[in-house]
C-alpha cells in the first residue's frame, strides 16, 4: 500500500449500460481524486482506466462492485497497469 500513483484497468460486467454507470463512475472517481477514463464497450461491458493512489483506486474497485441505483454489477475484472504518462483528468469517452 503505496501513495505513489498506479494505474488499474477495470472491466465491469453485468447490466451496466443504460443506468448511467459512466457518468457515476467520473463523479466517484472525481471524488476520490482518480484521473482516467471510462467508456461503454461493444459487448455490453464498462471498461474504466483508474490513476490515483493505491488506497484510493481499491475504493474505487469496491465502488465499482455495487455500482450506481439501476445498475446490477456481475463481475469485476482488474488488471495492474503501466502507464507512461499519467492522466490529468477523469473523462467519459
Amino acid at each position: 500500500m503505496s501513495d505513489r500513483d498506479e494505474a488499474v484497468r477495470v472491466r465491469i460486467s453485468g447490466k451496466v449500460q443504460g443506468v448511467g454507470f459512466r457518468m457515476w463512475t467520473r463523479d466517484e472517481a472525481l471524488r476520490l481524486g482518480l484521473t482516467g477514463w471510462v467508456r461503454n464497450e461493444a459487448d455490453g461491458s464498462v471498461a474504466a482506466l483508474v490513476a490515483g493512489p493505491y488506497n484510493a483506486i481499491s475504493t474505487m474497485i469496491e465502488r465499482l462492485r455495487r455500482g450506481p441505483a439501476g445498475a446490477s454489477v456481475s463481475g469485476v475484472e482488474t488488471e495492474v497497469t503501466r502507464l507512461e504518462k499519467m492522466p490529468t483528468d477523469f473523462r467519459i469517452t
